[in-house]
């Protein structure tokens, strides 16, 4: 996802609102067909402290992942780790808000590098 302005150090990209993004047990997914259950999987992340996979309302589920991050990421909020231009890729760190996210999902981290 583009940066379209201009993001200040500290600014709030995303904030988890349990009025919007939508959590789901575990026991939900395993309701789902298998292609289903691997599209959820690319844009939902699991969140250890409530015990469920959390769905983004927003388009901050389309941030992608690096290991040189602008965005600091945990299970109830992103931010900007540093200034970020108009233009630029949003970027998080998939494992900062779920430590086993690629564990979860059968991928090498090393394959999103």
């Amino acid at each position: 996802m583009l940066a379209d302005q201009k993001i200040l150090v500290g600014t709030v990209t995303w904030q988890f609102d349990p009025k919007f993004d939508t959590a789901f047990d575990e026991s939900d997914l395993a309701l789902l067909p298998p292609v289903t259950r691997h599209d959820f999987l690319k844009h939902a992340y699991f969140d250890h402290s409530l015990k469920k996979f959390v769905m983004c309302f927003d388009n901050q589920r389309f941030i992608n992942h690096s290991d040189t991050p602008n965005i600091i990421s945990t299970p109830q909020r992103d931010m900007a780790g540093r200034d970020i231009e108009p233009g630029e890729e949003m970027t998080c760190d998939y494992a900062q808000y779920e430590h086993d996210w690629f564990e979860r999902r059968n991928l090498r981290r090393e394959d999103f590098v």
